[in-house]
């Protein structure tokens, strides 16, 4: 007897083992990310006695080495995002509105830089510009220079270089994205009507970029915040990020506490940004 053929009641009775499938991944996030987390957030909790306690929570928050490392992971975040903002602005408009033999090859090996891990640029980024890459070994043979005369790549310059070029591709699909669904003719009447470039851009390109700038700077901010190859690699000095506190915490000082309660606060400052990113997201889906 099929299922159209049974009583209402009876069908009501029969257990809908659908909702079991929820079960098993159910159970693997639970035991892969979420009982590690609550052992991060008991462990931030606790006091010396073992007892729920907010009081080495109070003294990490007024720590000068947490504050300067709150400090540098703003800074640096928001550095690097209005750089990849910018970059990946110029570039959208370029590759979507004045297209040149071999466009489309430079905005897929832009592609590539998100397949790419961040050592790698940071590598790159040594063999190029580090105290003994290729430009500091020009520059002293071609002026007998006794010390290398670029050594920003050392210090929070460096950094944020490397992440404006890992992360802009993050801003650059968007806009392509966005740029694609501009009506070509409303440029094409204000360039007859007599509107420089400029003003086109500010009139027409821009409002309709601005969803996808901010989704993709939301997404940029994100990443920057959370980033620590990038930071660890470089080694610039005094340049201490949240990632990298808790790294050195953890691993080099062995204070475990204190590390889980910087954890923590990362983890809410990432949710947070998380959540701004996926109501930009919706709004420029919308």
């Amino acid at each position: 007897m099929s299922d159209a053929a049974l009583p209402a009641r009876a069908r009501r009775l029969r257990p809908d083992l659908s909702q079991l499938w929820i079960v098993p991944p159910g159970a693997i996030l639970a035991l892969l990310f979420f009982y590690p987390l609550a052992l991060i957030v008991r462990q931030a909790l606790s006091g010396e006695s073992g007892a729920p306690s907010l009081d080495e929570f109070a003294q990490v928050l007024h720590a000068r080495f947490f504050l300067n490392a709150l400090l540098n992971t703003a800074t640096i975040a928001a550095a690097a995002t209005s750089g990849c903002l910018v970059l990946g602005f110029i570039l959208a408009l370029i590759l979507a509105f004045a297209p040149f033999p071999g466009s489309l090859f430079i905005a897929r090996l832009i592609d590539t830089f998100i397949a790419l891990p961040t050592f790698l640029v940071t590598l790159a980024f040594t063999f190029l510009y580090g105290s003994a890459g290729v430009l500091n070994e020009a520059l002293m043979k071609s002026f007998a220079l006794p010390l290398p005369p670029v050594n920003f790549l050392y210090s929070a310059w460096g950094v944020i270089l490397a992440e404006v070029t890992v992360y802009t591709p993050f801003v650059l699909r968007p806009l392509l994205a966005a740029f694609s669904l501009i009506d070509r003719s409303q440029i094409e009447a204000a360039s007859i009507l007599g509107a420089r470039p400029l003003r086109i851009i500010r009139a027409v390109i821009f409002p309709a970029a601005i969803p996808a700038l901010i989704a993709g700077g939301s997404l940029c901010l994100l990443l920057t915040v959370n980033e620590f190859g990038i930071v660890l690699f470089i080694g610039a000095k005094g340049v201490i990020t949240l990632p990298l506190l808790i790294y050195d915490k953890a691993i080099e000082e062995s204070d475990y506490q204190t590390a889980c309660i910087i954890a923590v606060i990362n983890i809410a400052l990432s949710l947070s940004l998380f959540g701004l990113y996926r109501f930009a997201a919706s709004r420029f889906e919308a």
